[in-house]
C-alpha cells in the first residue's frame, strides 16, 4: 500500500510590523503593582467608619466582659463548655453552630442580590483591618502622593524612622489582634497575666503569632490581593446578581465624552459630559480598577468612588450621582430611586427572604425552647443483665447528666415500661454548674414480671427529673433503652 500523503500546515513567524496588529508578549510572572489608595471623605466613608468602630468593639471587647463571675463569651474547647453570656452549650450542641451558619449565608445570599457587595465593603474582616492599616500608614508615611514619593527616595533617616515606625504599629496590631482572638479559646485574664511573663503554652504561642501574622500580612501587603485572587466570594458573586441588583454604577450617557475643562466652562458647549476624567475615582479604590469600565468581579462596594466622585462634582457645580448606586435595568431605562426600589421585592429576593426569615425563626425558638440539661444513657457492657437477690433481674446502666444552667441542680431519675420495674439505687444525684456527671444506675425487675420476657429485650423509658428550686421550674426528659431478660 502506499501511504497516504500528510497535510503540513508551516508554523511561521508573525511580522509585528503586518497589518495593524501589533504583537505583545505578556509575563504571566508580571510583578503585582502596587496600589496607593488616596485618603477620601463622605457619607459613605463615615458608614464604613461606623461599622470599623462597632466590629471592632465587638471583638476586641467581647472577651473582657464579665457574666455570672465568668467571661461572658469563651469557648473552653478543653473542658468542652461554649459559653455565650447565659447560655451554655456543648459539643452535642453543634447543630446550633450549623445553623447559625446557615443563616449567615444567606444573609449573605440576601443582601448581596438586594445591594450587591455589601458585606464585602463595609464590614468584611479583610476590608476592616484594611482600613485600619492603611490609616496607619496615612498618619505615619502621609497621602498617596507622599507614600509614593517615599518609596521611591533613597534610604534617608527620615525614610527609615518612618518606615519603622509603620511596621511597629502593623505588628502590635497583628499581635494584639491575635492575643484577642485566643483569648476566646483561653480565658482572657489568664492569658493576660501569662503574656506579662512570656509564658504562653504552645498552642497560644502558635495562633497568637499566626492570627497575628495572618492580620499583619494580609492587610498590611497583601490587601487588594485577598479580595480579586484568594476570596471565592469575587468569583461566584455574579450568580446571586441580576439587573436589578443595587451596585455602584457610573453613568455612562450623563458622564461621556469625558475630558477636563475649567469651572466657568459649559460642558455642552465644548461637547463634554460631566466626567472632567480627574482619575480620582481610580485613585481612591482599594482595588484599583476604573469604575468607568463597568461592573468588574474587582469591585468590593466600598463606595470610595461615589464620595469622592460627589466631592468633585459639588466643586464643578454639577449635580451628584455621576457614579452612584443603581441598577443595570435602572441606568439603561433612566429609572428613578423609586422605581427601582419597587424591583427589590423580586422572586429571588423574596425566595432568599423567606428561606432566611424561616429558619432565624426556627434557630431562635429552639434556643428558646432547649432544654436545660441532657441526658445520655448507656447500657453498662461489663454486666448486661443479672439475677440478684430474691430472684430480682437487674440490669444496669450508666447515665450521664449535663447541666446547661451555672446553678448546683438535683435531679431524680425513674423508671418505667415494664410491670414493677423499678430503679434499685440512689435515684437522685446532684450536678454542678455547667458540669457533666456519670450516674451508675440499677434496674431491676421482679421475678413474676421476667419468667413471660425469658431472653427478650424490651423498652424501657428512663425519666430524669430537675427538682424544682426557687428559680427554677421542675423540668423532665425522658430517654429510651432496653431491658434484657437472660433465659
Amino acid at each position: 500500500m502506499s501511504e497516504v500523503p500528510r497535510k503540513i500546515i508551516p508554523i511561521q513567524s508573525a511580522d509585528a510590523e503586518d497589518g495593524d496588529a501589533a504583537v505583545q508578549v505578556v509575563s504571566l510572572y508580571q510583578k503585582q503593582k502596587k496600589i496607593y489608595p488616596r485618603a477620601v471623605s463622605g457619607w459613605f466613608m463615615g458608614w464604613r467608619w461606623a461599622l470599623v468602630w462597632f466590629t471592632q468593639l465587638v471583638f476586641y471587647g467581647l472577651p473582657w466582659l464579665e457574666w455570672n463571675g465568668r467571661q461572658a463569651v469563651l469557648f473552653d474547647l478543653a473542658a468542652r463548655r461554649f459559653y455565650i453570656f447565659g447560655l451554655v452549650l456543648y459539643p452535642q450542641d453543634f447543630i446550633y453552630l450549623t445553623t447559625l451558619l446557615v443563616i449567615s449565608a444567606l444573609g449573605l445570599f440576601f443582601f448581596t442580590a438586594v445591594a450587591g457587595r455589601l458585606w464585602c465593603g463595609y464590614a468584611c474582616p479583610q476590608t476592616v483591618y484594611t482600613e485600619i492599616f492603611m490609616w496607619v500608614e496615612q498618619k505615619i508615611e502621609g497621602d498617596r502622593v507622599a507614600r509614593m514619593r517615599l518609596d521611591k527616595a533613597p534610604w534617608t533617616f527620615e525614610k527609615i524612622w518612618r518606615k519603622t515606625a509603620k511596621q511597629a504599629v502593623w505588628i502590635a496590631i497583628g499581635l494584639w489582634t491575635g492575643f484577642t482572638f485566643v483569648g476566646y479559646f483561653t480565658p482572657i485574664k489568664t492569658l493576660a497575666a501569662s503574656a506579662l511573663s512570656f509564658g504562653f503554652g504552645p498552642w497560644e504561642w502558635f495562633w497568637v503569632l499566626f492570627y497575628g501574622f495572618a492580620t499583619y500580612g494580609n492587610a498590611g501587603y497583601m490587601r487588594e490581593q485577598v479580595c480579586k485572587y484568594m476570596c471565592p466570594y469575587a468569583r461566584f458573586q455574579s450568580a446571586m446578581f441580576d439587573k436589578d441588583t443595587m451596585i455602584i454604577t457610573y453613568d455612562e450617557q450623563r458622564g461621556e465624552p469625558r475630558g477636563s475643562r475649567s469651572r466657568k466652562a459649559d460642558p455642552k458647549q465644548l461637547g463634554l459630559g460631566d466626567c472632567i476624567d480627574c482619575t480620582l475615582c481610580v485613585q481612591v479604590c482599594p482595588t484599583g480598577i476604573d469604575i468607568r469600565n463597568g461592573l468588574q468581579y474587582e469591585c468590593i462596594g466600598c463606595a470610595a468612588c461615589i464620595d469622592v466622585c460627589n466631592g468633585v462634582m459639588d466643586k464643578m457645580g454639577y449635580a451628584r450621582g455621576l457614579i452612584r448606586y443603581s441598577t443595570q435595568n435602572g441606568m439603561a431605562n433612566r429609572w428613578s430611586r423609586a422605581q427601582m426600589f419597587r424591583r427589590v421585592l423580586r422572586p429571588r429576593v423574596l425566595i432568599y427572604g423567606a428561606i432566611l426569615l424561616a429558619i432565624s425563626i426556627a434557630f431562635v425558638v429552639s434556643i428558646a425552647l432547649r432544654s436545660p440539661f441532657k441526658v445520655d444513657v448507656i447500657r453498662d457492657r461489663g454486666a448486661l443483665a443479672r439475677i440478684v437477690e430474691d430472684g430480682y433481674i437487674e440490669n444496669v446502666y450508666r447515665l450521664q447528666v449535663m447541666n446547661g444552667t451555672e446553678a448546683v441542680q438535683r435531679y431524680r431519675v425513674s423508671v418505667d415500661g415494664l410491670p414493677g420495674l423499678a430503679v434499685a439505687s440512689d435515684p437522685q444525684v446532684e450536678v454542678g454548674p455547667a458540669e457533666a456527671r456519670w450516674l451508675a444506675v440499677r434496674v431491676q425487675l421482679p421475678p413474676e414480671a421476667g419468667y413471660e420476657l425469658q431472653g427478650r429485650s424490651s423498652t424501657i423509658w428512663f425519666h430524669i427529673e430537675r427538682l424544682a428550686s426557687d428559680d427554677e421550674p421542675a423540668r423532665t426528659v425522658t430517654e429510651k433503652s432496653t431491658f434484657l431478660v437472660p433465659r
